[in-house]
C-alpha cells in the first residue's frame, strides 16, 4: 500500500490533483446541507480546504498560486462574457448610483480600519490591519499591493522587517465570506423580502427598459395614410415598428417597403408596448383577427443565427425583405424578445422570427445558418484571446504622484473588464462571444471551485494556531466588524432610501467586497442575472479603490 500513502504525501502532479478533487467534491457535497434553510453551496469548498490543510495535507506553493489565479480568471471572465451585452445599458440606468454606494462601502471600510488601529493603542500594527481588511473584504489584489508596498519600504530601510500580513488575511477571510452572506440574509429578514415580488419587479423593470415587441392587428382608417408606402408611414409616425403581414381584400401579402396602404387594409404590426398606442392612432383602429387561419401559404418560423458572417451585421444591411420576400418580426436574444428594427446589430445565437412562404424561409435559413450543432461548438479562441488581453490590461501600471509604486488592476480586474468589452463589442471585431448557458456555468463553477480550494489549502496550515493563540481571536473580531458594518449600512441605504431591488443589492454587496463566493451564493439564490450585472457594474471601480486604499494605508500609517 506504499503507492497509496505516497499519493497522499509526496509532492507530485497526481498528489496536487487528488487534493483538489478531494477538497472540491467534499466541499460541494457538504455545501448542500441546509442550516436554518440556508446553504453555503460552493462557498463551503473554502472551509473544506482549510480542514484538509489543517490536517497536514498541502500542495506545492507554486501550484497553489497558479491554480488560485487561473480559477479566479476563469470565474470573472465567464461573468464578464455573460453580462457584457447588457452591462453598459445597466450602467446608464442605475450604474452611477450603484458605484457611489460601492464607494461608500470602501470608504467605511477604510474609516473603520483607521478607528480600530487608533483605538487599539498599538496592539495591532497598521500593516496587520491592512491584511485583516483585505481578508475581511476578500480582496487578494489589495493584499498583494500592500505586500509590495511593505517590500519597497523594507528595501528603502524605512522599516526593519516585513510584517506577516498574510496571516491577518487568512484569519479574516473565512468570516469575511460568511459575513458578506450573513449581511445579505439579515437585510432580507429585516425588509421581509418576498422573492416572487422581487422577481416580478425585476421583470417589469427590464420590460420597461427593453423595446419588447407586441403584435397588434390594425385596420387602415387614417386618410392621411392612404396611398403612402410602408417606409413613408414609418417615417411619419416616428416610431419603430414592423408590418409583418397585410390583407388587401382577401389577399394575404408580405409587404415590402414600397407597398402602399389603402383604406381598410388590415395589418399585423410588431411594435413595442410603449409605442403601440402612437402607431395605432396614426394608422387607424385596432381589430381582432386570426392571422393563422387567414395566412394561407404564409408560415412563421424561428431561425437561429449561426453563421460567422452574420455576426455584427445590422439587420437592415441584409435587406432580407427585398431579397427574399419575407419579414423578420422579432428577435430573441438570451430569452429576451427584441423588436426587429433595421439598426439592430445581430449576434451569433440570436433567434429570429421570420414570416413568409416556405421556399423563401428556406433560403433565409441558408443565409443565417440555423445549425444548432454550430452553436454547441465552444469558441475557444474568444476565451483565451480575451484572457490574454485581460492579463495584459491587468498588468499595466498606473502611476500616481507621491506614490512609490504603481497601481494595477490585477489578474481579476483586467480579464473582467476585457470580458465585458468583448461581450458587448466583440462582434465588431469578428469575435464570436456566444456560449451556451451550460458552458458558461461550467467555466464559472470550475473557476470558483479551484479558487476557493486554493485559498483554503493555503490558509489551513496556520489557521487554527493563529486563531487560538495571541491576538488571533481579536483579529477575527476586527475583521468581522470591518466586513459587516459597512455592508449593513450601505445595504440599508440602498434598500430603504433608493428602493433598490434585493437581487441587485446582493450583487452590489458582493461586488463592493470583490467577493466571488458571495456572488456565487447570490446567483444561486436569485436564479437570474441581476446580481451578476450589479457585481460587474461596481467591480472595476471597487477593485481599483481597494488596491489603492491598501497601498495608501501602508504608506501613510507605517
Amino acid at each position: 500500500m506504499n503507492w497509496l500513502s505516497d499519493l497522499f504525501i509526496n509532492d507530485s502532479i497526481a498528489h496536487a490533483v487528488l487534493m483538489y478533487a478531494l477538497v472540491i467534491s467534499g466541499g460541494v457535497l457538504l455545501g448542500r446541507i441546509r442550516i436554518f434553510g440556508v446553504s453555503l453551496g460552493i462557498t463551503f469548498v473554502l472551509f473544506a480546504g482549510i480542514l484538509i490543510g489543517h490536517l497536514g495535507f498541502s500542495v506545492n506553493q507554486n501550484t497553489l498560486d497558479f491554480v488560485k489565479d487561473f480559477g479566479l480568471i476563469l470565474f470573472v471572465y465567464s461573468i464578464g462574457l455573460q453580462v457584457g451585452p447588457g452591462f453598459f445599458s445597466s450602467f446608464r440606468e442605475g450604474g452611477l448610483r450603484l458605484n457611489l454606494l460601492a464607494c461608500g462601502v470602501v470608504l467605511l471600510n477604510v474609516i473603520l480600519v483607521i478607528l480600530i488601529w487608533a483605538l487599539a493603542s498599538g496592539r495591532v500594527s497598521m500593516p496587520i490591519m491592512v491584511g485583516i481588511m483585505s481578508g475581511a473584504v476578500t480582496n487578494t489584489p489589495g493584499l498583494g499591493a500592500a505586500q509590495q508596498a511593505l517590500n519597497q519600504l523594507f528595501e528603502s530601510g524605512q522599516i526593519s522587517s516585513v510584517p506577516p500580513i498574510a496571516l491577518g488575511y487568512a484569519v479574516a477571510y473565512p468570516l469575511g465570506v460568511v459575513g458578506i452572506i450573513l449581511s445579505m440574509i439579515f437585510i432580507r429578514m429585516v425588509f421581509r423580502i418576498n422573492p416572487g415580488k422581487e422577481q416580478q419587479a425585476l421583470d417589469q423593470a427590464q420590460e420597461a427598459a427593453t423595446q419588447k415587441p407586441n403584435l397588434i392587428s390594425l385596420r387602415v382608417k387614417n386618410k392621411a395614410m392612404f396611398g403612402r408606402s410602408v417606409s413613408e408611414v414609418v417615417q411619419l409616425v416616428g416610431r419603430s415598428f414592423v408590418v409583418s403581414r397585410m390583407m388587401k381584400g382577401e389577399q394575404m401579402i408580405i409587404p415590402a417597403s414600397d407597398t402602399r396602404l389603402e383604406e381598410n387594409d388590415r395589418l399585423l404590426v410588431a411594435v413595442s408596448v410603449q409605442d403601440a398606442l402612437a402607431v395605432q392612432s396614426f394608422i387607424g383602429e385596432e381589430i381582432t383577427m386570426d392571422w393563422k387561419k387567414a395566412s394561407g401559404p404564409l408560415v412563421s418560423r424561428q431561425i437561429l443565427i449561426t453563421k460567422n458572417g452574420i455576426n455584427g451585421k445590422h439587420l437592415g444591411f441584409l435587406k432580407i425583405r427585398n431579397h427574399y420576400g419575407v419579414n423578420i418580426t422579432r428577435i430573441n436574444r438570451a430569452g429576451v424578445d427584441l423588436l426587429a428594427n433595421p439598426d439592430l446589430v445581430l449576434q451569433i445565437g440570436d433567434k429570429v422570427t421570420v414570416v413568409g412562404e416556405i421556399d423563401a424561409i428556406s433560403r433565409v435559413e441558408t443565409l443565417l445558418g440555423n445549425s444548432l450543432k454550430r452553436l454547441n461548438e465552444p469558441n475557444i479562441v474568444t476565451i483565451f484571446a480575451g484572457i490574454l488581453l485581460g492579463i495584459l490590461l491587468g498588468s499595466i501600471p498606473f502611476y500616481f504622484p507621491g506614490m512609490p509604486m504603481p497601481v494595477k488592476l490585477g489578474l481579476a480586474g483586467g480579464p473582467l473588464i476585457v470580458a465585458i468589452l468583448m461581450g458587448r463589442f466583440g462582434h465588431h471585431f469578428k469575435f464570436v462571444t456566444y456560449t451556451t448557458q451550460s458552458a458558461n456555468w461550467m467555466l464559472r463553477e470550475v473557476g470558483i471551485a479551484l479558487f476557493l480550494a486554493s485559498v483554503g489549502l493555503g490558509a489551513g496550515g496556520n489557521f487554527v494556531n493563529t486563531v487560538v493563540s495571541g491576538d488571533g481571536l481579536l483579529w477575527v473580531a476586527y475583521g468581522f466588524m470591518i466586513t459587516i458594518v459597512p455592508l449593513l449600512i450601505i445595504g440599508f441605504i440602498a434598500r430603504f432610501f433608493y428602493k433598490t431591488n434585493y437581487y441587485t443589492v446582493m450583487g452590489l454587496l458582493a461586488g463592493s467586497t470583490t467577493d466571488p463566493p458571495a456572488l456565487a451564493y447570490s446567483n444561486a439564490i436569485a436564479g437570474n442575472d441581476a446580481p451578476a450585472v450589479a457585481y460587474s457594474t461596481v467591480y472595476p471601480l471597487t477593485m481599483f479603490l481597494r488596491v489603492l486604499a491598501a497601498q495608501l494605508l501602508i504608506l501613510f500609517f507605517t
